[in-house]
């Protein structure tokens, strides 16, 4: 499969396992901030197959994860109306909030309905006028976007009964915060393949110049992700701090100009605050005062409520890179895809089900 194989060719990744091997003298920690990171290095056992001086751990890179209790709470408070149909991807529906998840509420009855693209939601919209449509607006720069173009349509439709609940993060911010933490061990970053496709190189370059720390966009396949990690130990050993673009095939310097028009036409950068990571400043994105029609919070006049994570559950910690899931004494037991305990076992992008789905203890 052209474009495909070359990234899984067996021969290639040995090749680049041992040059990583040679050229790796001392121990190093390097972080995969993307969910999708983690995925594909649990999935193909690559951190097995490093040198034992080489320790991976796992960041905030997956949005479900990252969303707060508080937020979800909302959601929940918004799914319980009998005039609302709540939409979201699937992966939010069995995120624990407080106390329930989506997917209890429409156990119930709750009308809340799963959806591949923005765009449908607000289909539902002009299908259904005498209902309120609100959909659960999550993830990084790579879903922001669509939700824009979403509310843009909508705006063009004039609709009057579509709404976002927004709970955009932005990656930069949080890698600022990783590092200023006092027991920071990161050293390096695989820097995220599609939110970098998106945005660009620029903030990443800023980044790694102010941190002195190599960053490497890297793309999803193995060997993406062997080479990323043999450009960032060489850049250690050698006492570089660069960004160096592995995944060029979708990366490009300036990032996509339309994706980020329509998110600066739409959103403006605000406060917001991570599970696991508490608040960030300017690490998040909010509707613009000009769509504030199309804001749930404000349209239903949501109220904050404190937030009650699992005392079992150690997400924050593995969001830091502080723990690996087979190191929470719930893993596997208490907590399970089918049970979960937080966010991490849920999400398609999460650790913990990385783990999970690799048998890995």
């Amino acid at each position: 499969m052209k474009h495909l194989d070359e990234y899984r060719d067996p021969a290639l990744a040995r090749k680049l396992l041992a040059e990583i091997a040679a050229v790796t003298t001392r121990p190093w920690v390097i972080m995969e901030i993307c969910g999708g990171h983690t995925h594909a290095i649990i999935r193909h056992g690559i951190d097995l197959l490093l040198p034992r001086q080489l320790e991976l751990v796992h960041g905030p890179g997956c949005p479900v994860c990252v969303t707060p209790v508080a937020l979800i709470d909302q959601a929940l408070a918004l799914a319980r109306r009998p005039e609302v149909i709540f939409t979201s991807f699937g992966d939010m529906l069995r995120v624990p909030g407080s106390r329930e998840s989506l997917a209890r509420i429409r156990a119930r009855g709750g009308d809340i309905r799963t959806v591949y693209s923005p765009l449908e939601a607000v289909n539902l919209a002009v299908q259904n006028p005498a209902q309120e449509v609100v959909f659960f607006a999550v993830g990084f720069e790579t879903t922001a976007p669509g939700n824009a173009l979403a509310v843009q349509q909508a705006a063009r439709l004039g609709l009057t009964n579509f709404s976002l609940l927004v709970s955009h993060v932005l990656v930069p911010p949080a890698i600022g915060a990783l590092l200023a933490a006092p027991d920071n061990r990161i050293q390096a970053f695989l820097a995220p393949g599609h939110v970098c496709t998106v945005e660009g190189l620029q903030d990443y370059e800023a980044m790694a110049a102010a941190h002195q720390v190599p960053m490497v966009p890297a793309g999803f396949e193995p060997v993406d992700i062997l080479a990323a990690i043999l450009l960032l130990v060489r850049q250690l050993e050698e006492g570089r701090a660069q960004v160096e673009n592995e995944y060029r095939r979708s990366v490009r310097p300036e990032g996509n100009p339309a994706a980020r028009l329509a998110v600066e036409q739409v959103f403006q950068v605000c406060h917001r605050t991570w599970r696991g990571l508490g608040e960030i400043p300017a690490s998040g994105l909010r509707l613009r005062p000009e769509f504030a029609a199309f804001d749930a919070q404000c349209k239903f006049a949501l109220e904050e409520t404190g937030e009650m994570e699992s005392p079992q559950c150690i997400s924050g910690a593995i969001l830091r890179g502080e723990s690996k899931p087979p190191q929470c004494p719930a893993f596997g037991k208490e907590c399970t895809p089918e049970h979960p305990l937080g966010a991490t076992m849920v999400s398609s992008e999460g650790a913990c089900a990385a783990y999970r789905h690799a048998n890995r203890q």
